[in-house]
């Protein structure tokens, strides 16, 4: 019974469909769509300038769309030997990098909406935590917190964000 049922809805959904297109509703919405939609903004992909980016890069640290940025995951890549790596110090490099990125994509602090935050320890939570308070002292954004087992560039945290883009 249902897979009748189903299989009636697909059959008049395509009937639909090709009767409306037949008629020209189709391309007259999806034409009516492309010219005014937000929706339809060109992405923008920028360099850690917030210029526009050249080439073809693996990952851009900041794309545009609609009003929001996003940022790339970024971590300390600290060159230093792991037994002198801290939490601290590569907190504070992570989220001075994510501010960067954050202003040169037109935005501030105060508009990050969320963050996922990585750690390689789990341990470092409290850390990390002293440290992002400081970035962000009107309250913070939503945020996911996680520990995972490994980072690269020899980072005890890495963080990504959105925020929306200042003035939008």
């Amino acid at each position: 019974m249902i897979s009748t049922i189903h299989s009636t809805r697909r059959k008049f959904g395509v009937t639909i469909a090709t009767l409306l297109s037949g008629l020209g509703f189709a391309g007259a919405a999806s034409k009516a769509s492309a010219a005014g939609s937000p929706d339809n903004q060109d992405v923008q992909k920028l360099n850690e300038e917030g210029k526009p980016a050249t080439g073809t890069p693996l990952f851009f640290p900041i794309v545009a769309h609609n009003g929001l940025i996003y940022i790339s995951g970024q971590g300390a890549h600290d060159e230093r030997p792991p037994e002198q790596w801290d939490i601290t110090s590569h907190s504070k490099q992570v989220l001075d990098r994510i501010k960067n990125l954050v202003e040169k994509g037109g935005s501030t602090m105060d508009r990050v909406l969320q963050l996922n935050v990585y750690l390689g320890k789990i341990s470092d939570y409290d850390g990390m935590n002293k440290v992002f308070k400081t970035y962000f002292p009107n309250g913070g954004p939503a945020r996911t917190t996680v520990a995972v087992a490994n980072l690269p560039g020899n980072s005890l945290v890495e963080i990504n964000c959105i925020a929306a883009v200042s003035g939008k």
